[in-house]
C-alpha cells in the first residue's frame, strides 16, 4: 500500500503545506512523471490541479527529471538536483531515483497550476 508526504505549493503566496495521502488517493500519484498534472482531489483540493515537480524516495534520494523511469541510477553529475559541487568543473557520481512515482517514493512536491474557488489554508485545515 503506497503512502506519500505530498509537500504543495502554493506560488500566490509562498506557502507550502504538508498533506499525507494514502490509499486510493496514493494510487492516483503512482505511475505519473515529474512534470504531470494531477488533479488537487487526491490532497483534498477539490477543483485545483497541481503540477508534480519532484520528490524524495524512502532512504531520501532525489527524483530527477532527466532520469526515466522509476529505478535508482547512478549518474555523473556536475550540478543540479541531487548534487552541488564546491568548485568549478567538479563531477560525482551520484545514485538518483528516475522521474516516475512509485511505491518506493515517500515525498513528492507540487505547484498548485490552476485554482478552484475555496482559499488553500481553509481546505488543508491549516486556517488560522
Amino acid at each position: 500500500m503506497a503512502e506519500f508526504t505530498v509537500a504543495v505549493a502554493d506560488p500566490e503566496d509562498g506557502t507550502t503545506y504538508q498533506v499525507d495521502v494514502s490509499d486510493q488517493d496514493a494510487n492516483r500519484f503512482i505511475g505519473k512523471e515529474i512534470g504531470e498534472e494531477v488533479t488537487g482531489s487526491a490532497v483534498g483540493l477539490d477543483g485545483y490541479t497541481l503540477e508534480i515537480t519532484g520528490g524524495s524516495d524512502d532512504a531520501g534520494r532525489p527524483m530527477r527529471g532527466d532520469v526515466r523511469g522509476a529505478a535508482l541510477k547512478n549518474i555523473m553529475l556536475e550540478g543540479g538536483t541531487g548534487y552541488h559541487p564546491e568548485k568549478d568543473g567538479e563531477r560525482k557520481r551520484v545514485t538518483v531515483r528516475g522521474r516516475e512515482i512509485s511505491d518506493s517514493t515517500r515525498q513528492i512536491n507540487a505547484t498548485i497550476t490552476a485554482r478552484g474557488g475555496d482559499d488553500v489554508a481553509a481546505l488543508l485545515g491549516d486556517e488560522e
